[in-house]
C-alpha cells in the first residue's frame, strides 16, 4: 500500500495538488498570451481573460470542492479524538468548520466572479477566502496543539503555528505586494499537506451506511497507531 492510500491521506494530496495546478497553469497561460506581467502578477489577474478565465474558474472548483472534503475529514477526524480523549472543544471544532467551510465558498465566488467583470463580487468572495482561511488554520493550529501528543506531533504543530502566522500578516500587505498573495495562497496549500500527517499516522476509517428512513449516515474510526 501507497503512502496516500492509508485512510484519507488522498484527500489533502489532492487539494495541493489541484490548487497548485490551478495557480500554475492560468499564470503560464496568461504569461505565453501576455496578459500580464511577467514578475509577480497578482492571482486574479491571471485568471481575468479567457481562456486562462476559463481554465482557472473550473479547476478553482475542483479544489474547492477537494477543500470541503479535507476540511470536513479533518473536523470528523478532530470530533472522533476529542471523544477518545477529551482534548478538542467541540464548539471550537465546529468554529474551524465553519471558516473552512465558508473560506472554499469564496475561493468558488473570486473564480466565477472576475476582478474585471464585477469587481465588488470578487473582492467579497477574496476576503471571505483571506480572512476565513486565516481563521481556519489559525483554529486548527490551536487545535492541534490541544490534542498533542494524541493527534499531530509536535514538530507538524509548529509547522502549522507558523504557516499561520504567515497566512495573518501577509494579507496585511497585499495591497503594496503581490507577491504577498502568492506567499498566502501557496502558505495555506501547504498547511493542508499537513493533514497528511495526521491521517497517514492515525487513518481515519470512513464509513457509509442508510438508517431506516434511507437517510445516509457517516460514521468514523481511529485506527489504532
Amino acid at each position: 500500500m501507497f503512502w496516500f492510500q492509508q485512510g484519507l491521506c488522498i484527500l489533502p494530496v489532492i487539494l495541493v495538488t489541484s490548487s497548485s495546478a490551478t495557480f500554475i497553469i492560468s499564470y503560464i497561460i496568461a504569461i505565453l498570451r501576455r496578459d500580464v506581467d511577467v514578475f509577480l502578477p497578482y492571482i486574479s489577474d491571471t485568471g481575468n481573460s479567457p481562456p486562462e478565465s476559463c481554465i482557472f474558474g473550473l479547476m478553482t472548483f475542483v479544489s474547492a470542492c477537494a477543500g470541503v472534503s479535507t476540511i470536513y475529514a479533518m473536523y470528523k477526524f478532530m470530533a472522533k479524538l476529542g471523544e477518545d480523549t477529551g482534548t478538542i472543544s467541540t464548539c471550537w471544532n465546529k468554529a474551524a468548520l465553519g471558516f473552512g467551510l465558508i473560506s472554499c465558498f469564496g475561493m468558488c465566488v473570486v473564480a466565477t466572479f472576475q476582478e474585471t467583470a464585477v469587481e465588488t463580487v470578487h473582492l467579497i468572495g477574496a476576503l471571505l477566502f483571506f480572512l476565513c482561511g486565516a481563521l481556519y488554520i489559525s483554529l486548527e493550529t490551536y487545535l492541534s496543539y490541544c490534542s498533542y501528543p494524541y493527534g499531530s506531533s509536535l514538530f507538524i504543530c509548529r509547522a502549522r503555528f507558523i504557516i499561520s502566522v504567515i497566512s495573518v500578516v501577509d494579507p496585511l500587505l497585499q495591497k503594496t505586494s503581490a507577491g504577498c498573495e502568492w506567499i498566502v495562497a501557496f502558505s495555506f496549500i501547504s498547511y493542508f499537506y499537513t493533514y497528511v500527517h495526521d491521517f497517514k499516522i492515525q487513518p481515519l476509517l470512513v464509513h457509509f451506511s442508510r438508517d431506516g428512513c434511507g437517510f445516509l449516515l457517516l460514521k468514523c474510526f481511529l485506527m489504532p497507531i
